[in-house]
């Protein structure tokens, strides 16, 4: 069965459309208002090989916190549906991902019970027009609509644009180990025989 999913969510601050493809080739249509946010995803899509499309029209007049949290949600949520009943799934994905003086640590679990933590300083207040605070508040928002448990750290660096970007490949590296599929799982990949 084909793993996609799109989903859409609007309220009074952002109106946003994702949809992703997670056996795809690592094509990306990124359109969120925030240049750099939508480079972030793009490298997303890449280094995870999903399909991602995002639509978003946000408040931007306001700041970019309900853009950048709302679009978490919302590809949380599309993750969740095209992961279905996580039948035949690896589950856990993990990422020592290394960007020039930057490393990144990264580790997923898919198994239904949401819990984040972020361990990430930068330097300046921004990285190219998004507030490097806002990083946590996506991958949090991401994590607690796919009900995942995900563990973001960053060991070691100095440019905070390589350390946005390092968290974002690693992200997508580990996510995309962990939704491989693999034949010898029967059902899902839990003692308990459900996720």
């Amino acid at each position: 069965m084909p793993r996609k999913a799109t989903v859409t969510r609007a309220t009074r601050e952002t109106n946003i459309t994702v949809s992703i493809d997670l056996d795809g080739a690592g094509r990306a249509e990124v359109d969120t208002g925030i240049g750099f946010f939508d480079h972030m995803l793009d490298g997303l899509a890449r280094h995870g090989l999903f399909d991602l499309t995002v639509r978003c029209q946000g408040d931007l007049q306001v700041d970019a916190h309900h853009t950048v949290e709302d679009t978490g949600i919302t590809l949380g949520m599309a993750l969740a549906q095209a992961l279905g009943g996580k039948e035949g799934i690896v589950r856990y994905g993990s990422c020592l991902l290394p960007m020039d003086e930057t490393l990144a640590l990264c580790a997923v679990d898919l198994g239904g019970r949401p819990y984040f933590v972020y361990d990430a300083a930068f330097r300046a207040p921004a990285c190219g027009g998004m507030d490097t605070q806002l990083a946590r508040e996506f991958f949090y928002a991401v994590s607690y609509a796919a009900a995942m448990n995900l563990h973001l750290k960053i060991l070691y660096g100095e440019n905070d644009h390589h350390k946005m970007e390092a968290l974002f490949k690693a992200f997508a590296k580990a996510l995309g180990a962990a939704v491989r599929r693999d034949a010898r799982i029967e059902g899902v990949l839990s003692t308990k025989g459900s996720l």
